[in-house]
């Protein structure tokens, strides 16, 4: 099913060898978190979605505020997105540098979160200037969560300083 979604999108034949992005199965269990910015329903595993909780009142007490972006994609989700963004002239090299192919998504293990805050654009390098990307540099590793892709991943994937995830 994999192969197919990706000869359909375009995906080269050699994503995720030689040091690209690992491949990641769907969360067998979800509870939900809450909508996120747009209203939608996010899920997460349950252990994630304790730790998110734990982790947003530790945030608010400290006066910052998180908001949940996206959790949980799927993997039909992940081939959409990128439908998406191939039906508005992307190319698959540009769309891959800013999210993984279907089956390679960290998201797809329902613990992975894209995080906001007000005041500054959603999804945007400007996270990194904000007073909850300060708060998560000290704070998230308590709750199990890190950063999944610095400046200069090994996995090529664009600096992203509002995805943050749980590695256990």
């Amino acid at each position: 099913m994999l192969r197919e979604l990706h000869q359909e999108l375009g995906i080269p034949d050699d994503y995720g060898f030689d040091g690209g992005p690992p491949t990641f199965t769907e969360a067998p269990e979800l509870v939900e978190v809450g909508p996120n910015l747009v209203g939608r329903m996010q899920r997460l595993t349950p252990v994630a979605a304790e730790r998110w909780t734990s982790m947003t009142s530790a945030a608010t007490a400290d006066s910052v505020m998180l908001l949940l972006v996206s959790g949980f994609r799927s993997i039909d989700y992940q081939a959409r997105l990128i439908r998406k963004k191939i039906n508005a002239g992307q190319s698959i090299e540009e769309i891959l540098r800013v999210n993984a192919a279907p089956g390679f998504s960290e998201h797809h293990t329902g613990m992975a979160v894209d995080i906001a805050t007000p005041g500054s654009r959603p999804l945007t390098e400007e996270f990194e200037d904000t007073e909850a990307f300060n708060w998560l540099g000290k704070n998230a590793e308590r709750f199990g969560f890190s950063m999944t892709y610095p400046r200069d991943n090994p996995w090529g994937f664009i600096y992203e300083p509002w995805h943050w995830s749980i590695k256990d």
